[in-house]
């Protein structure tokens, strides 16, 4: 890839994501104000939507560096910012009213759906079970990928600090040859936008992503993991995103067995319990973007050293770290003397 692409890129997506809040924050704060309540993290009404800005920001950054570099756009990632745009439709009228549970959940669907059929007839991650069935377990994946990325939004920076550095590692890993030239540049302008949109969200937020935004970026971020696995690095796919994996399901888990509504908001994840424990917001948000260097890393090594064993070993380690994290989160912090 050009260096002058690799700067451009995320430049023109933080610029144009930045620039659009500043337009669109006095329409949000009147029309899309989230008011706090028992389940929220914050005390005072804050304006909801600015994940629209990021989104849009991104597909804007893509299109212009796809132009730029002489590659044409290809149908799938067409299709895939085509999922993404449905996605953020879904999003802001969940913002502005409440879309019943079912027909949200057939609209996430439908996105996920449409981006799986982006995919190549070839692509086939485990050869062992027919190819029908692995969608099949794809679009319930990516159906719980996008929704988990909603789930954790509940937190100032808490997606930024997950989003960036995922990013940056499969920028890094498109660099190396280990994901398509496409999906490298959504990286790119993924996070760009996300730090054109941090200056907004830093504790204590003045705008909230929304699930206008959080949405399509739990689907933009899946593809792009789904695109490393389907390159040969399924471990690498898999430590990524592995604090948000295993902090949302986790919980889900927990409230299924505790008998409770699922779908209704609630503040039971380890990061929510992290600050009823004495941890800061930005104590949270910083030890959850540690761990996910920290994963980077271990991704990376996945890629290096192709063995299964060195590949179980980090997945391991991975999950070890994540351990010590959520277990941290889920007591009390220790004030020193």
């Amino acid at each position: 890839m050009h260096s002058a692409l690799m700067i451009a890129t995320p430049l023109s997506a933080c610029a144009i994501c930045a620039a659009l809040i500043v337009l669109l924050r006095p329409v949000l704060q009147r029309y899309a104000l989230a008011r706090p309540n028992a389940r929220s993290s914050h005390r005072i009404p804050t304006p909801q939507g600015g994940g629209l800005a990021v989104i849009i920001a991104a597909i804007a950054a893509t299109a212009i560096s796809v132009s730029f570099s002489g590659l044409v756009a290809s149908p799938s990632l067409l299709t895939v910012f085509a999922a993404a745009i449905l996605l953020a439709l879904v999003g802001a009228y969940d913002d502005l009213r409440t879309m019943p549970v079912l027909p949200r959940l057939m609209m996430q669907t439908a996105a996920v759906g449409i981006a799986l059929w982006a995919l190549p007839a070839e692509f086939h991650l485990f050869q062992a079970i027919p190819l029908w069935a692995e969608r099949i377990v794809l679009l319930i994946g990516g159906l719980w990928f996008v929704n988990l990325v909603n789930f954790m939004d509940g937190l100032d920076w808490m997606t930024v600090a997950e989003v960036v550095p995922v990013m940056g590692a499969l920028v890094l890993f498109g660099l190396c040859g280990q994901l398509p030239m496409a999906s490298t540049i959504v990286a790119l302008a993924l996070g760009g936008a996300m730090i054109g949109f941090a200056p907004f969200n830093k504790p204590v937020a003045k705008l909230f992503l929304g699930d206008v935004g959080s949405l399509p970026i739990g689907l933009l971020m899946g593809w792009c993991l789904l695109q490393l696995a389907g390159s040969g690095n399924l471990v690498a796919a898999l430590l990524l995103p592995l604090y948000y994996l295993v902090d949302a399901t986790l919980t889900l888990l927990r409230r299924l067995m505790r008998g409770e509504a699922v779908w209704v908001a609630h503040r039971s994840h380890f990061y929510q319990q992290a600050t009823d424990n004495g941890f800061s917001v930005i104590q949270v948000v910083r030890e959850v973007f540690v761990l996910n260097i920290v994963l980077a890393a271990l991704a990376a090594l996945t890629i290096w050293m192709k063995s299964p064993a060195a590949q179980g070993i980090m997945l391991l380690l991975g999950t070890g770290a994540v351990a010590i994290v959520l277990y941290r989160f889920s007591h009390q912090r220790k004030i020193a003397s």
